[in-house]
């Protein structure tokens, strides 16, 4: 009698990865970030060119790991690679750490964020349900976003095929949304002047600062100072195209690995950063540039 290692059934397709690439990529992150970068180099020219800097940083290192995923198909994504390449204890430590804090955390904060963002929709959720001292309460969005999570850890656990459900209905949601944005945004925002105001002397950096007495002071930037300050403001981009390595740590469970986490990879990365670029056109012709700190 044989022993043999159980193996995990591969049901997942080009799509199903792809919806996973795009979907772990897109947040709340873009809706947000633009306002900081817009006072850190306060040109519509060089916030687009930042955030194609980072789609290309993107897929460049998407297709590195869609190389080394070609190479070690396996479910585990980067325990896999960092096994492979600095031994077991390190890899040890790494999936400790990913498990217990990184993506607890980022679960955890997930979870806040689908509350904070349901009360603003319903506002009951803000209701207190009981109170220790001064500093601790805990209400109904925190009962939301513990239940959220209890219902979302449930589903998957039943099996791939639910969790494939979730995963591209969430996916189109978050798609859907945003085209919708990118659309309306440009329909509204192409029928006034905004747009052309904004790439008046597009290639104007500037550095605004909010001061104590709520004035703004707009300072313009010499080349280098556009250069510190286009490093600075990247890290901005780079968190809202952050978690596309997720699909990695299914490999196990994707058809045909070798040519499916490498498309995945390239096509998600490639979907996001377009659609990026395109929200943030939106924005600037919506949104008067130096309005928007």
């Amino acid at each position: 009698m044989t022993n043999t290692a159980p193996e995990l059934k591969r049901s997942l397709g080009l799509i199903d990865a792809t919806s996973l690439v795009a979907g772990s990529m897109i947040g709340s992150g873009i809706f947000i970030v633009t306002t900081t970068m817009a006072q850190d180099v306060g040109s519509a020219a060089w916030i687009l060119v930042i955030w194609l800097i980072t789609g290309l940083l993107t897929m460049t290192a998407a297709l590195s790991y869609g190389e080394l995923a070609a190479m070690m198909p396996n479910a585990g994504g980067q325990y896999v690679y960092i096994q492979r390449a600095y031994g077991r204890l390190v890899s040890f430590l790494y999936g400790w750490t990913v498990f217990t804090v990184i993506q607890t955390g980022t679960i955890a904060a997930i979870g806040v964020a689908f509350a904070n963002y349901s009360s603003v929709f319903f506002p009951s959720l803000n209701t207190v349900i009981f109170k220790i001292g001064a500093s601790f309460e805990f209400n109904f969005k925190q009962v939301l976003g513990i239940f959220s999570i209890i219902l979302l850890t449930y589903i998957n656990s039943k099996g791939v095929k639910n969790g494939k459900v979730i995963q591209l209905v969430f996916t189109s949601a978050k798609l859907i949304a945003l085209a919708a944005l990118i659309i309306l945004g440009l329909y509204v925002g192409l029928q006034t002047n905004i747009l052309s105001q904004n790439f008046t002397n597009a290639w104007d950096a500037t550095k605004t600062v909010l001061q104590s007495d709520g004035t703004l002071t707009i300072t313009k930037l010499s080349v280098v100072a556009l250069l510190l300050g286009m490093g600075a403001t990247i890290i901005n981009s780079l968190f809202s195209s952050d978690a596309w390595n997720n699909v990695t740590f299914i490999a196990g469970e994707i058809k045909n690995p070798k040519k499916n986490i490498p498309r995945s990879l390239f096509l998600g990365t490639l979907i996001v950063t377009i659609i990026y670029i395109l929200a943030n056109v939106a924005y600037l012709a919506l949104l008067p540039l130096k309005g928007i700190p």
